[in-house]
């Protein structure tokens, strides 16, 4: 868990305020969840790995022996929870108040999460998630929605040349069952596919081998991975999609992923051919967690090697609190990976502006400039003067600010001088 300096908080909030705009422009409405859940939510079994990284909060009026007597029964001794994700808490939110949201809800979340990882770089213990979802509808367009909001929330923070990676985790089932892959083998199958990046093909063959799952099914993936491959390209569609599937793969499930790539490329009217979609069918697109049923995608930049976003489709969670199945698709930003790849840079819809003033200059003349420039629009700091200006210059232009101007006693606003600090 992180304190952040007044500089880096206003980057932050920038990136934050580009997000919200532009899913607010595609539709779509913010809502805000509790920090706490009850304990059996978070621990349904819906949360994959996350459930066993929960902080958990210990009853109130336990006394030692009723602590000493749940010691091995965690439920016992704990009745809520920081929740982990936001995906679980916006289940709950939906069964909540569903008969006063439209058909179609279609959600922003913007808000931390808490897990208990080991402290490392790039893995915190409290983080910002950014959530779009969409409850109620279970056709392609949902998905296409996601990935174009989410594309045009990158090219507006000037990640311009992403792309989205995937898959359908039924393809997934179906395609392990086509190998010969067991059922209760399938999970452990799965967490050594969703190394490929790291081991690479043979990596992940001597892996599965290693774990001692079924030899022939074995030889089926690793045939299938070797197989021999023309160099044509074939753009995102039905081509690509059986190319990349064993053969006899599900019509529906192909259908699905092409209405994806259909409805994207609907709203690129300069474009004419889905080729030129920033979509890619990644057969062993894994994605760890369990609730997903169907669609599942990772958002990629040619920047970095690593994934800036990623979520799917989690048709059976909602069902789990109202007894009925509805459908619901989600996409969730990597803030933090992003803030660390954007420039600080300044706010050039509200020009930060310190001014400089000697120890004489009566407050109240100091307070009439500052409040006409707030009026102008500026963010406006005072500083008096001290012998090194330079080093508070600096600092200034460390917290965000742009410009300076340095004030005497008895000086209006038309005689400010305002310089850049660039």
């Amino acid at each position: 868990m992180r304190d952040f300096l007044p500089a880096e908080k206003n980057r932050r909030e920038r990136v934050l305020a580009v997000i919200r705009e532009r899913y607010r422009a595609h539709g779509f409405d913010e809502i805000e969840t509790p920090v706490m859940e009850e304990y059996g939510r978070l621990h349904s079994g819906i949360g994959g790995d996350n459930e066993k990284l929960a902080f958990n909060v210990l009853k109130r009026g336990l006394d030692s022996e009723a602590i000493a007597a749940a010691a091995d029964d965690l439920s016992a001794l704990t009745d809520l929870g920081l929740r982990y994700d936001l995906t679980v808490p916006l289940a709950r939110f939906y069964a909540t108040n569903r008969g006063r949201l439209p058909s179609v809800f279609r959600s922003i979340q913007i808000a931390p999460v808490w897990r208990a990882e080991r402290p490392q770089k790039g893995r915190y213990r409290q983080f910002v998630q950014c959530d779009i979802d969409i409850i109620g509808d279970a056709s392609a367009r949902a998905e296409a929605e996601l990935a174009v909001a989410t594309l045009d929330a990158l090219d507006a923070l000037g990640l311009e040349g992403g792309s989205i990676r995937i898959n359908d985790r039924r393809a997934l089932e179906w395609m392990l069952d086509s190998f010969g892959f067991s059922v209760e083998e399938r999970p452990s199958v799965l967490i050594t596919i969703d190394k490929l990046d790291k081991l690479g093909y043979e990596g992940v063959v001597a892996e599965m081998r290693a774990r001692g799952v079924t030899a022939t099914a074995v030889d089926a993936f690793e045939a299938f991975g070797l197989r021999p491959m023309t160099m044509e390209y074939h753009p995102y569609g039905e081509r690509q999609i059986r190319k990349a599937l064993p053969d006899g793969a599900p019509d529906d499930i192909v259908a699905h992923l092409v209405g994806i790539g259909t409805a994207v490329a609907a709203t690129r009217l300069a474009q004419s051919e889905i080729g030129d979609l920033p979509l890619v069918f990644d057969p062993f697109l894994v994605r760890g967690m369990g609730y997903y049923t169907g669609t599942i995608f990772e958002l990629a930049h040619p920047s970095v090697a690593y994934s800036l976003g990623g979520g799917g489709r989690y048709d059976g969670m909602i069902g789990g609190f109202l007894g009925q199945d509805v459908p619901a698709v989600g996409f969730s930003l990597g803030f933090e990976r992003l803030v660390d790849l954007l420039d600080a840079g300044h706010d050039a819809a509200s020009p930060a502006i310190v001014l400089v003033h000697d120890r004489d200059v009566p407050i109240g003349e100091l307070l009439a400039l500052k409040t006409a420039l707030i009026g102008e629009g500026s963010r406006v700091r005072l500083e008096e003067r001290t012998k090194n200006l330079k080093a508070l210059l600096e600092r200034a232009a460390s917290d965000g600010y742009a410009a300076f101007a340095t004030v005497v006693a008895g000086a209006t606003r038309d005689q400010l001088e305002i310089k850049s600090l660039d």
